[in-house]
């Protein structure tokens, strides 16, 4: 992955994007998997839009008489669907002397005894290529994010960022809501006590949040799951990010309403799953793939493998490799995504969905290039733009504030 210096062309500007695919496989199981499926697709605008079409409900009765004239005319209508490519764009800077000095394996300054190793001992030996690498791990962890929980925007000026949609915004037929309703809490930030009247939670319930106001909407995350921490009196309590945490803290005081999550079992599973398989989904058992966090993961691995006395296995998609548990709908995959909000599982059908890129003339896809120089040291940048091409969003499904069961 060396840098590229002087005038970039189509020659020898080195192109990443299989490498974004493959970077961080562990971190971006997502885009790695169907980039490894569809290699990527190219656009030609910012604004990119595939087709898709529904046949009518078969039917018993459509048959016809001999000799009978032909039936009333019917057209399968198409529809289009549209998504955008985002910008993602990362710097670097690196002087004459620090390209240089790879034999050093600490800084210079005066604490640092012995700063100087042996030639050839320190596993950086040209800065610019691993500073080019970890960059585009970034950019690879930043766009499995926007594939995950992206939200759709497609500005009229360049005020603002364009932003591709996400699987699980895209995601609105086979979407189904869980949890009960707490209440509205309010929060004091002095205290971080949460004060909703005869809230009926005790320590170590899971909770998730959603609109936010005031400091919650900087510290917490909607659909997102918290675990109370204290409940010092029927009206108030406390939570943590994690049980036995310490209190979430707050600068200023704010709210959000409170809802207690479905504890995940296999009937709600199968549920969703026969929502998506009766509109089209899960048609290719190979790249069927249920996404979450860790948390239902771990509820996941309990009720379909270890409850059932199943023999884990695994199955590689697209360079990928994927736990696989047993359904009334085929063997699926299961995705751990450390981008997945913990009180969401989604169900996606991986052959439906491919990354988007807007090649940049003379460039390609996703390309470093030389920046001027106004001093002694080397500057470059990686660019690109991509989007995510989701299908049909029917072949899809998602369950949200649903959590973890005792025991999992």
């Amino acid at each position: 992955m060396a840098g590229i210096t002087g005038q970039g062309d189509t020659f020898d500007l080195p192109n990443y994007v299989g490498e974004l695919f493959a970077v961080t496989p562990e971190d971006t199981p997502f885009l790695s998997a169907i980039g490894g499926l569809t290699g990527g697709e190219s656009a030609s605008a910012t604004l990119f839009q595939w087709q898709g079409y529904d046949l009518r409900d078969a039917s018993a009765t459509r048959q016809r008489q001999e000799g009978a004239d032909a039936p009333t005319a019917e057209a399968r209508v198409r529809f289009n669907t549209t998504n955008v490519v985002e910008i993602h764009q990362e710097a670097l800077e690196l002087s004459y002397t620090k390209l240089a000095a790879t034999g050093q394996f600490n800084s210079t300054g005066s604490s640092h005894a012995g700063s100087v190793g042996i030639s050839g001992s320190n596993p950086v030996l040209n800065e610019l290529d691993w500073q080019i690498a970890q960059h585009l791990k970034q950019i690879a962890r930043d766009f499995e994010k926007s594939c995950i929980t992206g939200t759709f925007n497609n500005p009229s000026t360049n005020a603002t960022a364009r932003r591709t949609r996400g699987i699980l915004e895209a995601t609105s037929t086979n979407a189904t809501t869980k949890g009960t309703t707490v209440g509205t809490a309010t929060i004091e930030s002095d205290t971080e006590l949460w004060t909703i009247t005869a809230h009926g939670l005790a320590v170590g319930d899971q909770i998730v949040v959603g609109t936010l106001t005031g400091g919650a909407a900087t510290v917490l995350t909607e659909d997102t799951i918290y675990y109370v921490r204290t409940a010092p009196d029927a009206d108030t309590f406390t939570v943590a990010a994690r049980p036995g945490g310490a209190a979430v803290a707050f600068a200023t005081d704010g709210g959000g309403v409170v809802y207690k999550p479905t504890p995940l079992t296999d009937a709600v599973v199968f549920d969703l799953l026969q929502q998506v398989w009766e509109n089209g989904g899960i048609q290719e058992s190979e790249t069927a793939t249920v996404i979450v966090g860790a948390s239902l993961k771990r509820a996941l691995t309990k009720i379909f493998i270890k409850d059932r006395n199943f023999q884990e296995t695994t199955r590689n998609v697209g360079g990928v490799s994927l736990t696989t548990f047993e359904t009334d709908f085929g063997r699926l995959n299961l995705m751990l995504n450390r981008h997945m909000p913990t009180a969401t599982l989604s169900v996606v059908s991986l052959e439906e969905c491919a990354p988007v890129f807007l090649p940049i003339p003379g460039k390609g896809f996703l390309f470093v290039e030389e920046l001027a120089r106004v001093g002694a040291a080397e500057k470059r940048q990686i660019y690109g733009e991509i989007g995510l091409k989701y299908g049909n969003e029917k072949a899809h499904g998602k369950l949200l504030r649903v959590g973890a069961p005792a025991g999992a």
